[in-house]
């Protein structure tokens, strides 16, 4: 089942609001403002890595984002 929450990602001027989608342990962050777009999921090893997302990005996105779930 699909959960969606809130999340806020600290960018380089400004934060990113955006809504997060859950769905079989796949994370998509997207910005209110259509400005990111970022996937993350664990790997094999139960660490958090981006499997998708807009560019530029900010590596720390990956755990800022992991902290909010």
């Amino acid at each position: 089942m699909e959960q969606q929450f809130e999340a806020v990602l600290t960018g380089t001027d400004t934060t990113v609001n955006g809504v997060v989608t859950e769905q079989n342990g796949i994370y998509e962050f997207k910005a209110i403002d259509d400005s990111l777009q970022l996937t993350i999921a664990r790997n094999n090893e139960g660490h958090w890595e981006r499997i998708a997302g807009s560019e530029p990005y900010l590596s720390s996105w990956i755990d800022e984002l992991a902290e909010q779930i």
